[in-house]
């Protein structure tokens, strides 16, 4: 049997740090990765790896240099598939002490259109880091972020998950967001703590509608990017069109650092167009080769660092200075204008790869610590105090402040999701909540790794941390030092646009069906549960009909009460067109004792339309008159009030369908009393039933709800969008264009409505947006 050779001496002086981060990690064969050995104990070489059954232990590749130190990480051990249980090294403890000053945190997201690519990037970042030690597969329902059993169900990233890693000595603070336009309320949440992000783009695809919805939400929040166009192995993938694609519609200045070495099924790796160097993956394999340029690629590599100094050049002022004196950029030179101009949002820098196939995701997170801000780079949060802006910088030593983002409510406790801003915060201490104005102690700290925590005894400024022990906090809230208390500005939450009816469906789990429904509001603020007080029905709304679907789901899944899901009810009206003179109404009753007796004569007409309320003249609320012409005490005082109280009682049941009646006008033209049987009895309900006749011998109508839309779309779409609001009996009333970008407005009746999201976002690509307010009531046909 064959000696093994122990690993050979290296030096790492022609390699990057991306490369060398995760050499020893590699097996020494081809073919399907070998099982990786236990990590070794801090200061101890691994041990000499075996040669395979093919014949002796080959050497590192020739265009490598082997490395001379070992990379200490945070080793992930799961029990099983779905279930990473996190522990600490001493090793990791110890690389983790550098990466806790703010200078080396990056807090990032990954944004993206669905089925993108974005969770298999977060997936193999975190092996790569050492945050766990097998990759995930979405298909598989494997991934560390998409923990939930109905994101593994259906294949997408549903609720933003949290996870940390450790990369070159930096600590990245990573939120994988979701892709789904009905989840837009989660990553508006992320954005507002985040310093950075990654936007992931399909390389054949490009930039689609919601990698364009998530840009203009990072826009609205000043974050800096960095894109990555993933999927390079698929057919018809393009890095030249998406990087078009980019600049097209999202009208940054894209940046290419990297040209990709092999097209489609053939890609294998990139060449770095700052260091001129080959980065070179194989399938099966840990880590890249590196080495020079490939001489079939070296004109167009040195074409394309031609073009990327010259676009640095025309953006940034020292690099102008630069390139007009010497002619060319250093690499060092250009690493710093990139710097500079992706901080500031001028430009964006755009690297490739397949992250699938475990292809440039090495670069991708040195980009990340070279290009993206860490929580020093970016201005001093601001709060106000008694309507007075003031400015915390992000110093450990400064008064604590954070910002509550997340809460995960479940039936053993709160977990709440922290950015700390400034400050430190320590297990056992006492914060302000300034959203109630209570004090809340915090019981534990811990690091979130999606589903799994692991405890540590405090954060400080930069960290994204979750803690327990605040029993009443919400997103939104700021959480403080008692003695300097501070409110940050919460982030925004969108109005829902789609409504559903939950019930319970045993009387007996009401009350269930009431503590689950708050505790899902509580959870995602984008959510609200409100009681129609017309139909009395408990109304669900939502950014969408899947996000609704999820949240019933969700309710049942947890052993909460069977739900009862449909359409909400719509609220009619009834009126009259045409009114009634001279109605008379004899109310006598006989049966025993003093009787009942009224004599009524009623006129019965609609009312004038009103100045204010809507298009067709009703604004929803009851709208009755009723006024008295009798003469002589013919019917007295107490007893025309009467007939007023019977007449509005009337109002509450029309004749065509039992709705509430409104826009009429009563006139009580004359009318008789008894000496000994009439009283405010009698007459009231004289006045309920003489009013009912009246109703039914009128011309009367029904009344539907409408409601005044704004549809926003690209200029493409707008026929599409004007087509189908004519098919839902909309009256387009306006119509504006500006930038590329249709505003629509139309009167459309509320019962049209459902569904209607999912129908404007499938016409237009899911860059349309709507928004409705109540126009009153018009008559149904």
């Amino acid at each position: 049997m064959q000696a093994a050779r122990p690993a050979p001496e290296v030096r790492d002086e022609h390699l990057s740090p991306a490369c060398l981060h995760r050499h020893l990690r590699r097996s020494p064969r081809r073919g399907p990765a070998a099982p990786r050995p236990h990590a070794a104990p801090t200061g101890t070489r691994p041990p000499p790896a075996r040669p395979g059954p093919g014949g002796p232990l080959r050497s590192v590749r020739k265009s490598r240099r082997p490395i001379s130190r070992t990379t200490e990480r945070h080793r992930a051990v799961r029990t099983d598939l779905n279930r990473p249980t996190v522990t600490t090294t001493a090793a990791t403890a110890a690389a983790a002490r550098p990466a806790g000053l703010p200078a080396r945190v990056r807090n990032l997201g990954i944004l993206a259109h669905v089925d993108a690519g974005k969770t298999t990037v977060t997936e193999r970042v975190l092996y790569l880091t050492g945050a766990v030690h097998r990759r995930g597969e979405v298909h598989e329902g494997t991934t560390v972020t998409d923990f939930d059993p109905q994101e593994r169900d259906r294949g997408i990233t549903i609720f933003a998950a949290a996870v940390s890693c450790s990369w070159d000595g930096h600590r990245i603070n990573l939120i994988d967001t979701p892709g789904h336009v009905d989840f837009f309320d989660e990553v508006e949440r992320s954005l507002r703590v985040l310093d950075g992000a990654v936007a992931v783009f399909d390389a054949v695809a490009g930039v689609e509608p919601q990698s364009e919805a998530v840009w203009r939400q990072a826009d609205r929040h000043g974050v800096p990017r960095i894109a990555f166009v993933n999927k390079l192995d698929r057919a018809g993938a393009d890095l030249d069109t998406a990087v078009a694609s980019v600049r097209d519609r999202l009208h940054p200045a894209p940046l290419a650092v990297q040209m990709p070495i092999g097209r489609e099924d053939g890609f294998t790796g990139v060449v770095d167009l700052l260091r001129m160097r080959a980065q070179v993956w194989t399938d099966g394999l840990d880590g890249c080769e590196e080495g020079p340029v490939p001489e079939t690629l070296r004109d167009e590599a040195e074409r394309r660092r031609r073009a990327l100094e010259e676009a640095v050049a025309e953006l940034h002022p020292a690099a102008l200075e630069e390139f007009c004196t010497r002619g060319t950029l250093s690499a060092e030179s250009l690493a710093a204008a990139l710097r500079d101009l992706t901080r500031t949002g001028e430009a964006v820098v755009v690297l490739c790869g397949s992250a699938y196939r475990n292809r440039g995701i090495e670069p991708l997170l040195q980009a990340v610590v070279d290009y993206l801000p860490s929580p020093l780079d970016v201005p001093a949060v601001r709060g106000t105090l008694d309507g007075t802006e003031q400015h915390r910088p992000a110093d450990p030593a400064a008064p604590f402040a954070a910002l509550a983002f997340k809460v995960n409510a479940t039936a053993t406790g709160r977990l709440t999701y922290l950015r700390v801003y400034s400050g430190t915060v320590t297990k056992g201490d006492t914060v302000l909540d300034t959203a109630t104005g209570r004090t809340e102690r915090i019981a534990r700290i811990v690091r979130v790794q999606a589903d799994r925590h692991a405890e540590t005894d405090h954060a400080t400024a930069g960290d994204i941390v979750a803690v327990v022990g605040p029993k009443t906090t919400r997103a939104g809230a700021t959480l403080c030092t008692p003695a300097a208390p501070l409110v940050l500005e919460p982030p925004t939450t969108a109005d829902p646009v789609v409504s559903v009816a939950v019930e319970a469906r045993r009387t007996a789990d009401t009350e269930r069906l009431a503590t689950a429904l708050a505790r899902l509001v509580e959870e995602d603020p984008s959510l609200t549960v409100r009681t129609d007080p017309e139909t009395g029905q408990v109304l669900l709304s939502g950014m969408g009909e899947l996000h609704l679907e999820v949240a019933v789901e969700k309710i049942r899944r947890a052993n909460g009460p069977e739900v009862a899901v449909g359409r909400p009810q719509v609220s009619y009206r009834e009126t009259v067109t045409g009114g009634v003179t001279g109605l008379v109404y004899r109310h006598v009753k006989q049966d025993g004792g003093a009787g009942q007796f009224a004599h009524l004569v009623l006129d019965l007409e609609p009312l004038e339309p009103d100045p204010q309320s809507g298009p067709d003249g009703d604004t929803g609320a009851v709208r009755f008159e009723f006024r008295s012409t009798v003469t002589g005490g013919r019917v007295p005082r107490e007893y025309v009030q009467a007939v007023e109280a019977g007449c509005r009682d009337a109002l509450a049941e029309g004749p065509l369908g039992g709705h509430q009646v409104t826009g009429v006008r009563v006139t009580l033209t004359d009318g008789a009393t008894h000496v000994k049987d009439s009283s405010e009895t009698a007459f009231r309900t004289a006045g309920r039933l003489g009013l009912r006749e009246a109703l039914r011998a009128a011309r009367t109508i029904l009344l539907e709800p409408v409601v005044e839309v704004t549809a926003t779309a690209p200029d493409d779409a707008v026929g599409a969008v004007i087509g189908d609001l004519a098919a839902r009996r909309g009256r387009v009333t306006g119509q504006t264009s500006r930038a590329g970008t249709a505003q629509v407005t139309a009167t459309v009746p509320l019962a049209e409505l459902f569904g209607y999201a999912t129908r404007l976002r499938s016409r237009t690509q899911g860059r349309g947006t709507f928004t409705t307010r109540p126009a009153g009531y018009a008559p149904a046909p």
